[in-house]
This record gives structure tokens, sequence and C-alpha cells, in this order.
């Protein structure tokens, strides 16, 4: 007998969530590492509710399986849906700051730390400074960050579907 949405859902989807938010995260430390693109401290910022919403789903994804913690792989998806809502807000922010709508943190000029006046110097002198208010790349007028938040936001929805649906599966 075939498998249901439902099933497929509750089985496979805690991985689909971990699995997008690493995607995210790779394609972040490339844009970094690969294109060049130095990251403010709210890009930075917003890479945190994807590692942790990822690590959340990984755990759910590993309990649901064997049909063993139902409830608590439902309130692991809850609890990475919610990671990932943060990670929207902080990724609405900067879509704020980049626009001009609102000032940045007093950390958005860079995101180096010295121990020293000379060596804060020196190290501003050899590094290019990611600002937080302007845009470094955009696809279809839409920011790296407005495309976070449109993603994390999807994906919390998600999140929240399959907890749905996991709990639901585990109630007798």
């Amino acid at each position: 007998m075939g498998r249901t949405l439902d099933q497929l859902t509750v089985e496979r989807g805690p991985w689909l969530v971990a699995g997008s938010s690493l995607a995210l995260l790779a394609g972040a430390f490339a844009f970094q590492h690969l294109g060049g693109l130095a990251p403010c401290v709210l890009c930075i910022w917003q890479r945190w509710p994807h590692a942790i919403a990822a690590l959340l789903a990984l755990v759910a994804g590993l309990l649901t399986p064997a049909g063993r913690g139902g409830a608590a792989a439902a309130w692991l998806m809850v609890a990475a849906g919610v990671m990932l809502l943060a990670g929207a807000g902080i990724a609405g922010f900067h879509v704020g700051v980049e626009q001009h709508w609102w000032e940045g943190t007093p950390e958005c000029g860079t995101t180096e730390t010295a121990a020293s006046v000379a060596e804060l110097k020196a190290r501003l002198l050899e590094t290019p400074v990611a600002r937080c208010d302007e845009v470094a790349w955009s696809l279809l007028g839409i920011s790296m960050a407005g495309w976070n938040l449109l993603l994390s936001v999807g994906l919390a929805g998600l999140s929240f579907l399959i907890a749905r649906k996991i709990y639901g599966k585990s109630k007798p």
C-alpha cells in the first residue's frame, strides 16, 4: 500500500526543513567565501536561527520514523518554526536598515573586534567594512536579507504544519 501525503509529511518533513536551513547556511557561506561578499553583523546574526532550526529539525527527524517521541518531535518542530520566525525578524530588521527605514545596531559598521585602538585601525585599513545599510547582492530587486525573510517565514509555516501532522499522528 502506498504512503499517504500525511505519512510522507511526518516522516520526511523534518528532514526537508533541516536540509533547507542547512542549504541556506551553505549559500550564505558560499557568498562569503567563494563570492567574496563580507557579511555584516546582521548577516551573521541571521545565520544562527537557521543553524538552531536545522538541529531541532534533525532531532525531530530522528524521532519520527520509528513512531516514538511523536509529541516530542512535534514540539521540536514547533521550536524550529519559532527559531525560523526569529530569523525572519532579524532579516526583516536588516531589510529595514538596507532601505534606510531605521538605523542599524551600533555594530553595523563592522564585524571586527580588536584589543586596542591601534589593532582596530590596522584591521580596518586591511579589511573592507561590511555595512548593514548597503545591499551587497540582490535578485529580482530583493536583497539576500529579503530572500532570507521570505524563505524563513515559509519554512516556519512548513515547520508548524509538520508539527501539527506529527502531533496528530502521535495521538491515540
